[in-house]
């Protein structure tokens, strides 16, 4: 039987309970033991396809076409886990879920009501991924602050299950702000009280309280944390701001929050093991070398939003023990001077015509002055394009995303996707194979002639214009097996290679992606020649 670890937040949203959550998870997994994850969001949304980037950061999509927010991301980066969809627990699944079996007569006639129904089917869909992952400790997240009316079904359920299971089965961890008053500089432990005093009018007492600040917190902050919140002082683990995310595992591993849990929960640990953590943090805080590269996109004002780009740049830099610094640029205002001090152009995902212009013109200056470019999923669509457009004369070439009526249609509607009428979740989604050609960059790069990697689109080549576009130049050097374009380069450039699929979706830190690594290595040159 699986033990459980809650993860709560008081006072108010993004104070980093999806890094809390998945530093627990490395810790415990660096001790031998088995983890999985769970993230429930009380939103009524099913999962996160639909939502724009500036209201949620990033889609991330995982192997089986699930696509939810950005904390999956955290975790599956953090604990090098494949994931599903089954792990993202909402408020519209569950109550899809309650209302599909009302419908059915399952209830038997009973009035349906959140207590037990409900909170049932919380319950049971966080045993059923436990039971079926064979995992020792699930840890879930619950997302929103404790207060929150639409948290309260969440909270409810999980305090049964600790009834049901006995508290030796069960650890809360309880994550609040402690704020600095700027005219004193003290850091203050009201709001803290107060969200304890909240979720302990719930049921539910904290075993461990994370405090986050801007700096660490002092001792008798922590003694006062303490004794106002029934918990042992050394349960009071400070989380002050790192440089890196990926430094906070390490800073609870030094206030031996690890063996806490393991005390809490009775579990027989094995010696700890983060020697690969340690070398790639030391990596990425001790570089040799910096440069910048350009991430041209059209949500550029909210950095989560490209969340997983900046990671698979830290990863990838880390390897080469490279800063990389990113010049955010938005697409509408793009103009060619800002590519003057930048190593190389990134060109990520994205939907809708707004910003295709700017995009494009980033792609044909990376063309022409041999600067390094990564273009992914719009981007590789866009470099197809520009292509047509610019090397082959096709003044008018465009996507049917873009342009319904463009011609030639270079980019069309997938044909499965013609007749598709709803959003949510009916997307070309998930691992799928992809064959890449002996003797490319792109085998060059991988060292192998099939990959699986992750997509998320509706769009593709147009199958009528590729040997045109080989003719002039342009390489498909990965297609899946049933022949869709995956992956372009061109032959000659110092590094120009886009993909259909999201590269950036599996890069982990101790594995940075190859063509993210590749993009690095030859941004290097260019700043080295």
């Amino acid at each position: 039987m699986s033990k459980y670890v809650f993860v709560t937040g008081g006072v108010l949203s993004g104070l980093g309970k999806g890094i809390t959550t998945s530093s627990i998870g490395l810790l415990l997994k660096s001790r031998g033991i088995k983890v999985t994850v769970i993230k429930i969001d009380p939103y009524l949304n099913c999962d996160a396809g639909t939502m724009n980037p500036y209201q949620h950061g990033e889609v991330f999509v995982l192997e089986d076409g699930s696509e939810l927010d950005l904390d999956f991301g955290n975790y599956e980066r953090f604990l090098d886990l494949d994931l599903t969809g089954e792990h993202n627990i909402t408020t519209g699944k569950v109550y899809l879920k309650v209302i599909e079996r009302e419908r059915r007569g399952d209830y038997l006639g009973q009035t349906v009501q959140i207590i037990p129904h409900v909170t049932d089917e919380i319950k049971q869909s966080i045993t059923t991924v436990a039971e079926r992952s064979g995992a020792e400790v699930t840890i879930v997240e619950l997302g929103g602050t404790v207060g929150d009316i639409e948290s309260m079904p969440f909270l409810e359920a999980v305090r049964q299950l600790q009834q049901e299971r006995g508290s030796a089965h069960c650890a809360f961890v309880h994550t609040t702000l402690v704020p600095i008053l700027g005219p004193v500089g003290e850091q203050k432990t009201k709001p803290t009280q107060q969200s304890v005093r909240e979720i302990r009018a719930i049921g539910i007492q904290p075993d461990i309280i994370i405090g986050r600040s801007e700096e660490p917190l002092k001792e008798h902050i922590k003694e006062k944390i303490a004794l106002f919140c029934s918990v042992p002082v050394e349960a009071v683990i400070s989380s002050p701001t790192a440089q890196l995310v990926y430094q906070v595992p390490l800073t609870f591993e030094e206030q031996s929050l690890t063996e806490l849990l393991m005390e809490k929960l009775r579990l027989a640990p094995l010696a700890e093991d983060l020697t690969a953590w340690r070398a790639f943090l030391d990596h990425a805080l001790h570089p040799q070398h910096e440069l910048t590269v350009a991430l041209v996109g059209k949500y550029t004002e909210l950095a989560d939003s490209y969340l997983s780009y900046t990671e698979a740049l830290i990863h990838a830099g880390a390897e080469l023990r490279t800063a990389v610094n990113i010049k955010w640029i938005e697409a509408e205002e793009f103009a060619p001077d800002l590519l003057e001090d930048v190593a190389g152009v990134i060109v990520p995902g994205g939907f809708g015509e707004r910003g295709t212009k700017g995009k494009l013109q980033a792609i044909r200056l990376a063309r022409e002055r041999g600067l390094p470019f990564l273009g992914i999923c719009l981007g590789f669509q866009l470099a197809v394009v520009e292509f047509a457009r610019n090397v082959l004369g096709y003044k008018q070439a465009n996507s049917t995303e873009i342009d319904p009526q463009a011609n030639p249609a270079v980019i069309d509607l997938l044909p499965e996707q013609r007749g598709v009428k709803e959003k949510g979740g009916t997307m070309r989604l998930g691992a799928s194979p992809v064959l890449l050609e002996p003797g490319s960059l792109a085998h060059r790069l991988y060292g192998r002639e099939e990959v699986s990697e992750r997509h998320r689109h509706r769009y593709e080549v147009n199958p009528e214009f590729v040997a045109e576009l080989e003719a002039g130049g342009l390489r498909f050097s990965g297609r899946s097996p049933d022949g869709r374009m995956e992956i372009g380069e061109l032959p000659g450039h110092p590094f120009f290679i886009a993909s259909q699929f999201h590269p950036e979706f599996k890069s982990r830190p101790t594995r940075p992606h190859p063509l993210f690594l590749g993009f690095l290595k030859a941004c290097r040159a260019r700043g080295s020649s």
